[in-house]
């Protein structure tokens, strides 16, 4: 009897075939699953990808987001939150632990959503985006509103019929859609779109921003507390008014922005004064002013009468300068007439002192001073010409035709030895480019497309131009040119598509061998 087991014949598997077949069952029989879990030991990974565990309170499995299918999830993966996802089962071979392919993710329940929303809430207010010292005032007289919202609800027309009613002013809409989706990604794009509109472009830019949409539920007004949205509202440069869902509807936007308005109209309301209100408050300061100017008048008046009666009379105080410029004109008279005395007697004693020798003495002096330079000049000008006759004398003395021409030589020499090395240089130079030409005309007569033609070689083109390049690729019937060295001949193509080619008999005799003289043995031939 065989100790051998019964089946001992079976082929047996190696790991890595026993690891692909499972990977592959598992793929074909759960290609498609719907998981509802906890998310666990989320890792975002550099190259894009997530990791995450998804678990309950028996059981876990292993799940990857590849970085393509990241950008289309709803919610952003999170420690903690509850989520249902959809996927494929698989394996990694390599560790023999089997996991999920995870292509969509969405919450798990208002609750989930709502512990995101904290989560994300709890974050941003860290941050200081709620803080009240961020917020801006209002403009006061609006000349352009811009409203991002859903151009075809009854939102956008109730703004439209509060401004026009309140203010009539410039209404800029931004159409976006505010669900699903695409919702915070087109909002977060107007309102960068508003803010980056110049100032005095053919598009006005608004002076203020009304988000706005009407109510829903938790997960209708969803896109209004993504985490992109909510940074957008907080880094523009323009005030915005959130106007999302009711009054009971509280949605991150509403902490960020400048002002909450319970409701879109509500919203249109805090944009836009009165008019009427400002004409008539404006009619009352204008009434007010008028009154307020005709008090100042009449205390003005009042103060002015009060102080001229307390001045002196005008008579007096003429009759007083005059008396005064009475005496003064009659002590004028008699002080010009000693003054023009005492000055006459100066002239007199002055003029007395005044001689023509005394008026020509400086003259003298000048002109004596005027001899003395002039010899001094006219001698230091002789003594300078002598000195440069000199000095020309000297340097005439040194200066020959050999010096001059010395240079001149030195530079002939130099030019004759570059002349010598120029010659040599040159030849070898040609010789070079010449070695080079010819290397080049033979690599092109090498790859001259023609040349084999005269070898005895034939090129085959089809009716179109192409070289057909196998003979399987040839129809039978298909008319075909042979090109030769000196002439081109068509031809037609026969037999059957695959065929193998008959062989041609070579034309040349083939020697024969002599034949082989008879072997000698000695048993004989049997034959």
């Amino acid at each position: 009897m065989s100790d051998a087991a019964p089946d001992s014949n079976a082929q047996p598997y190696s790991v890595s075939e026993l690891a692909f077949a499972l990977k592959r069952t598992l793929e074909d029989r759960y290609g498609f699953v719907r998981l509802r879990g906890e998310l666990s030991k989320v890792t975002h990974h550099g190259n894009g990808h997530v990791y995450l565990t998804l678990k309950d309170e028996r059981a876990a499995i292993d799940g990857v987001v590849w970085k393509g299918s990241v950008r289309g999830l709803s919610i952003r993966p999170e420690q903690g939150l509850e989520v249902i996802v959809t996927g494929k089962i698989t394996t990694f071979p390599a560790g023999s632990r089997y996991q999920i392919v995870i292509e969509t993710m969405e919450a798990a329940g208002v609750g989930a959503l709502l512990a995101q929303l904290e989560r994300l809430k709890a974050k941003l207010a860290a941050e200081g985006l709620f803080e009240p010292a961020r917020k801006r005032p209002l403009p006061a007289m609006p000349a352009v509103i811009g409203v991002v919202t859903s151009p075809t609800g009854a939102v956008i027309r109730d703004i439209l019929h509060r401004i026009r009613d309140r203010w009539p002013c410039r209404v800029v809409v931004w159409p976006v859609v505010v669900q699903g989706e695409q919702a915070a990604g087109q909002v977060s794009a107007a309102i960068r779109g508003f803010c980056a509109l110049p100032a005095g472009g053919d598009l006005p830019r608004p002076d203020v921003i009304i988000v706005a949409r009407g109510g829903g539920s938790v997960e209708d007004l969803w896109a209004f507390n993504d985490e992109a949205l909510v940074r957008a509202v907080a880094a523009a440069d323009i005030p915005i008014i959130s106007a999302v869902g009711h009054e009971t509807d509280t949605t991150l936007i509403d902490f960020v922005s400048d002002r909450r308005a319970p409701t879109p109209t509500a919203a249109a309301e805090m944009a836009t004064p009165v008019l009427a209100e400002l004409r008539a408050g404006l009619s009352d300061l204008h009434a007010r002013l008028h009154r307020s100017g005709g008090r100042v008048v009449e205390d003005r008046q009042g103060r002015v009468q009060s102080a001229g009666r307390s001045l002196a009379r005008v008579p007096d105080l003429v009759e007083m300068a005059a008396q005064r410029f009475n005496l003064a004109a009659g002590r004028l008279s008699a002080a010009l007439q000693r003054n023009a005395a005492a000055h006459e007697r100066d002239l007199v004693r002055v003029a007395s002192r005044l001689s023509a020798g005394l008026l020509l003495r400086p003259q003298e002096a000048q002109r004596q001073k005027l001899q003395v330079l002039n010899t001094r000049l006219t001698s230091g000008l002789q003594r300078n010409a002598a000195d440069h006759g000199r000095d020309l004398a000297r340097i005439t003395a040194r200066l020959t035709p050999t010096l001059l021409a010395r240079p001149q030589a030195v530079q002939r020499q130099q030019l004759d030895a570059l002349a010598a090395r120029l010659t040599p240089a040159l030849a070898r130079t040609t010789e070079r480019l010449a070695e080079r030409l010819g290397a080049v005309e033979k690599l092109r007569l090498s790859l001259n497309p023609d040349r084999p033609l005269s070898r005895g070689f034939a090129r085959v083109q089809r009716a179109d131009g192409s070289l057909a390049l196998q003979g399987a690729a040839l129809e039978p019937g298909e008319t075909v040119a042979l090109v030769f060295a000196d002439a081109t001949r068509s031809a037609v193509v026969d037999g059957e598509p695959g065929a193998q080619p008959r062989s041609v008999a070579d034309p040349r005799p083939r020697p024969r061998k002599p034949p082989l003289p008879p072997a000698r043995t000695v048993q004989g031939d049997l034959f």
